[in-house]
């Protein structure tokens, strides 16, 4: 099994991996058979089914959808183009993508919201058609959304082709006690494992330059998340808050003010100025979705700015152990909120960083395996509840305290051995089975929860 560090962590648009980005890709994919197809095409058609009906007003799936037929790409994203390309097709109720014709595609009548049952592969599902000039659909493929960004068909879905199974990699570990096998007979760290594993597929040099992305990435988006305040968009009203809350911990500095709690304060906003970044359709990373993005930024903010002794250097290795972890809970249960809840989002995004930290900190592949599970456990049954299906009330808050709770994990886990009574493995499986067992209400449907609980409009 091998997930490049580049897929788990992908450059791409807000507010959702999975209702966002996850269609425009689909999208994409789409055009590109269209490309590949004798036929001659006239217009368009999609439909969105399961949680992408039910939150994708407050996802921007429609949005996502439109500008994916369009031709737009998450990782090449241009809001301002975005917003002129947007203006024209509801004006001319037409697309044209790069090496088609124009298309008819009028949203209001082309983009339907299926409320029914979900698709039965994923309830993150929709379908794309192509028509010809009589309106008759000639072209058609099912895609679903499957978390943190990753699309595939029907087909691909129904034979399993979830992971790259291609040329073999030196340590191709699919659970934690392989992981640990791997390193007591190697006698290599976590990353060093992975990161052979990533430069077996391609080169150090092009790996270093995408991890250095990576990290500019993130923390342009703190960056921008801190400096920015207002009223995000979607209709609840939600104010911005991580830049007042930096600029009081900023004037509270050398004023003998701080308790010693007040560390968390930092990681929060850190956390929040990302996800209030995402909620209003900013770059992000998925750290493993964009609902959890703002976890892995924070803790690795925390760590260069408040931990003596800590260097960038040492980013690759934080991002290439937590990718190994973050692999291990895709191939083995899910990092989708609308498969598995917040546990699967936000547990997931914890369990990342407190291994990323623990490591960079000089904690052993024993220690660094016991500091995931310590996340992931104490996140297992979080429900996925978004007010008005948007990705602010629960979820802004929610990565300030993932990140404080990774942190946590991490102390933890530094101060023992790395022997431990639950194995990650062990709370991996369980994380699945809570899922599958997790009523659909609670899984990014804003059917129950706080989303049925708080005034909304």
């Amino acid at each position: 099994m091998f997930l490049s560090v580049f897929d788990m962590f992908k450059v791409g648009v807000g507010p959702s991996s999975s209702h966002t980005m996850g269609p425009m890709v689909a999208a994409a994919r789409f055009l590109d058979l269209m490309r590949a197809s004798p036929f001659e095409f006239h217009g368009l058609r999609a439909s969105l089914h399961g949680s992408l009906a039910f939150t994708g007003i407050g996802h921007a799936t429609d949005r996502a959808t439109i500008l994916g037929l369009a031709g737009f790409l998450p990782d090449t994203y241009d809001a301002n183009k975005a917003e002129a390309v947007l203006d024209s097709i509801r004006t001319t109720g037409k697309v044209h993508p790069d090496g088609l014709r124009e298309l008819l595609f009028d949203p209001h009548e082309d983009l339907r919201f299926d409320f029914g049952p979900n698709l039965p592969g994923h309830s993150n599902g929709m379908i794309l058609m192509a028509t010809d000039a009589q309106g008759d659909v000639t072209l058609q493929e099912t895609y679903y959304s499957i978390g943190g960004g990753f699309v595939m068909s029907e087909a691909e879905l129904a034979a399993g082709a979830d992971t790259d199974e291609g040329t073999p990699v030196p340590y191709p570990f699919k659970s934690a006690a392989e992981m640990l096998q791997m390193a007591t007979t190697s006698g290599k760290s976590i990353s060093e494992m992975k990161r052979a594993n990533e430069i077996s597929r391609g080169c150090a040099e092009s790996f270093a330059k995408g991890a250095a992305r990576i990290w500019e990435v993130m923390n342009a988006c703190i960056e921008r998340g801190l400096s920015t305040d207002g009223i995000l968009p979607g209709g609840l009203g939600v104010k911005r808050r991580a830049k007042s809350i930096h600029e009081s911990l900023l004037a509270e500095r050398g004023m003998n003010l701080n308790a010693p709690h007040t560390i968390n304060d930092w990681m929060s906003a850190y956390a929040m100025a990302v996800n209030e970044e995402n909620a209003a359709g900013g770059q992000v990373v998925t750290a493993p979705t964009n609902g959890a993005a703002g976890v892995m930024p924070s803790v690795i903010r925390y760590w260069l700015d408040h931990v003596p002794g800590a260097t960038p250097s040492r980013i690759d290795e934080f991002l290439l152990t937590a990718a190994a972890i973050g692999g291990l809970v895709k191939f083995n249960a899910s990092i989708s909120g609308a498969e598995a809840g917040c546990q699967a989002e936000v547990g997931s995004a914890a369990a990342m960083a407190a291994a990323g930290l623990c490591a960079v900190m000089g904690g052993t592949p024993e220690q660094v395996e016991n500091a995931a599970e310590i996340a992931l456990e104490h996140h297992l049954g979080m429900t996925c509840d978004p007010v008005k299906g948007l990705v602010q009330v629960p979820c802004i808050e929610r990565n300030g305290l993932g990140a404080i709770k990774a942190v946590s994990a991490a102390s933890l886990a530094l101060r023992g051995n790395g022997e431990h009574f639950v194995p990650l493995d062990s709370v991996i499986e369980t994380m699945r089975q809570t899922g599958q067992d997790m009523h659909e209400r609670y899984k990014e449907t804003s059917l129950g929860g706080l989303a049925v609980n708080v005034p909304n409009c």
